[in-house]
């Protein structure tokens, strides 16, 4: 069949098997060019269909020749209906490992439930025996928690009062007023179950007392801070109470996992496109701004740069994970330069929807969401027939 781009708001409808295979050789091939990286050799990592998630899995394998585990929750392909993107990359990724020799297979389903934790014990247990890097960056609107049965569900608001400020849509281009209206409690209550630490040590926990966590074994879940004009919505809205909660939980995890000589941190990263990113008012005109600033500096990332310079320079630079006061890996110190952060709050005072197209870079917030589903990748062609009916390989 012939793929197109199908939008309904924030969200494309359909992907494209041959554009999300060719962003995967993107990113494996960036990741060849940088060097070989002595990390981890057994890698689980949790949420690995997208994103950080799946660029932390084509680092792992293709910059340290690690054999892979990867969880997630995708749609499969029907004949006529295309999958969900993350099914495609997944395919496309474990193709290519499987090609170079390496260890790689995958576990489709709810990863908050215990089915799906004990079906991963179980093949680590059989393939790997433990592993030594688990990363964890699960992003998912709902979880139901498999001890209480309760579904929770997480939203995206300040707290205490409402909040008003500039959006874009990116769709169009045209800068509006937006106000948000404040959380309940209860609303703060369940985004913490859902996006904070709590499955995190879940997962933990299980590895661990099945025996499945090597000697030294590493965790590293992703999160974010932001600059100050977004922080009513994010850092210190509802999300950001998530956060806090995420980034308290790496304490007691390495305190869980002493005897072994682990760790957990948590990576502060870069603002960078996703689908959940689209869907939080602010952040699209926050990201078009900033990338423009940063890519005149020649300092911008996407995904991948990112991990790859997370893992070769901090959790595995041969000596000690540089953290901040509160214990966390900074590798958005880039967008969180003074420079940087001042000159996209200037631009922020002068957006205007006659005036972005000058001052930011909706084209390439544009580029990346259509990325993101395997759309406007240069090399694909769009105008060919093909097969939306894609089998993953290692699929459990």
């Amino acid at each position: 069949m012939i793929i197109e781009p199908k939008m309904r708001g924030f969200i494309c409808l359909t992907a494209h098997p041959k554009g999300c295979e060719q962003n995967i050789i993107n990113q494996i091939n960036y990741v060849k060019s940088k060097g070989q990286i002595e990390g981890a050799k057994k890698v689980l990592v949790i949420g690995a269909s997208t994103g950080f998630g799946l660029a932390s899995r084509i680092t792992a394998a293709f910059g340290s020749g690690a054999a892979t585990i990867g969880v997630y929750f995708e749609k499969p392909p029907q004949e006529g209906k295309t999958a969900s993107p993350g099914w495609y990359n997944t395919a496309a990724f474990e193709e290519q490992a499987h090609n170079a020799g390496l260890y790689a297979k995958s576990i489709n389903g709810d990863a908050f439930s215990n089915e799906i934790k004990q079906k991963t014990i179980d093949l680590i247990k059989a393939d790997l025996g433990q592993v030594d890097l688990i990363i964890y960056s699960l992003a998912s609107p709902v979880r139901t928690n498999p001890k209480t049965g309760v579904t929770h569900r997480s939203v995206l608001k300040p707290i205490g009062q409402p909040y008003s400020n500039k959006t874009v849509d990116f769709h169009t281009g045209i800068v509006t007023e937006i106000t948000i209206q404040p959380c309940s409690d209860e609303d703060i209550e369940n985004t913490v179950a859902v996006m904070g630490g709590e499955d995190w040590e879940m997962w933990i926990d299980d590895l661990k007392a099945a025996g499945a966590l090597a000697p030294g074994a590493t965790t590293v879940a992703y999160s974010y801070i932001g600059p100050s004009l977004t922080e009513p919505v994010y850092r210190k809205g509802t999300i950001g109470r998530a956060k806090d909660h995420l980034e308290a939980t790496a304490f007691g995890i390495s305190d869980k996992l002493k005897d072994l000589n682990g760790k957990a941190y948590v990576s502060v990263n870069k603002a960078l496109v996703t689908q959940a990113s689209s869907a939080i008012p602010v952040i699209p005109l926050y990201i078009s701004l900033l990338y423009k600033v940063m890519k005149e500096k020649n300092i911008h990332e996407g995904c991948i740069e990112q991990i790859q310079r997370l893992f070769e320079q901090r959790l595995f630079n041969g000596s000690a994970v540089p953290t901040d006061e509160k214990g966390r890996i900074r590798i958005d110190d880039w967008e969180m330069r003074d420079d940087v952060q001042a000159q996209v709050a200037a631009l922020w005072e002068q957006a205007t929807t006659e005036n972005l197209p000058a001052i930011g870079d909706l084209p390439g917030y544009k580029t990346d969401f259509l990325n993101l589903f395997g759309f406007d990748v240069p090399k694909v062609d769009y105008l060919a027939d093909v097969n939306e009916v894609v089998e993953i390989s290692g699929l459990v």
